[in-house]
């Protein structure tokens, strides 16, 4: 049962993600290729890396039916991408979702392989961001994660929501479908509010001491 919810947290995240590319793809007017490779990158990107990291088979080299899944929703996207009024606007939302399934599933596979909370948590973050980073880079556009709004801190929220309730008993099924919310509801609030975290601010260093 826990593998299947996985196992569903895994392929949602694939199709939405896979769909933002296909969107930043439409929103550059790019041809069918265009689509498929924005697609590809930003679905499969994230947990790429976080195998390559692991040391372990990349999932989508063992399972190809995630890379055909890809291009699958690219192509559907390129003929019906016109309908929505606002892309970007549906960008970001399924972007959120797509973080949030990313940041709880991208942990329950690093800790599948026997890596601790802390590294389990990190990748979780990685899957669920570097894809979007991929993304915005290959669609010229600023990547999300740079922007002054609460994105990859979502993430972590998450990820760590989801090992905590899983060390103190909660069953897995429940820690995570709460990781999936509290990932999802602080990064939708970041969208809804405004949030950001606290930045630099330039400020006056030290008086210079010619002597030194």
């Amino acid at each position: 049962m826990v593998q299947t919810a996985t196992q569903v947290l895994d392929w949602l995240g694939i199709v939405v993600f896979a769909l933002t590319g296909a969107l930043v793809a439409s929103r550059k007017e790019m041809d069918v290729v265009g689509f498929a490779v924005l697609a590809t990158v930003t679905g499969i990107g994230g947990g790429t890396v976080r195998d390559v990291l692991l040391d372990v088979p990349v999932f989508w080299v063992r399972e190809p039916a995630y890379l055909i899944t890809c291009v699958v929703v690219a192509l559907v996207a390129f003929f019906t991408a016109h309908v929505p009024q606002s892309r970007y606007r549906y960008l970001l939302w399924l972007d959120a979702v797509g973080l949030a399934l990313f940041a709880v599933a991208g942990t329950e596979k690093a800790m599948e392989t026997g890596v601790g909370a802390t590294v389990a948590m990190a990748m979780g973050v990685i899957t669920a961001t570097f894809g979007g980073i991929i993304r915005d880079l290959l669609g010229g556009e600023v990547p999300v994660i740079l922007s002054r709004e609460i994105y990859a801190s979502a993430a972590l929220a998450g990820a760590a929501a989801f090992v905590a309730l899983g060390a103190i008993g909660v069953p897995r099924e429940a820690a995570i479908a709460a990781g999936f919310v509290v990932g999802l509801l602080i990064r939708a609030a970041a969208l809804r509010y405004g949030w950001s975290l606290p930045r630099y601010r330039s400020r006056p260093g030290l008086p210079h001491d010619p002597r030194r």
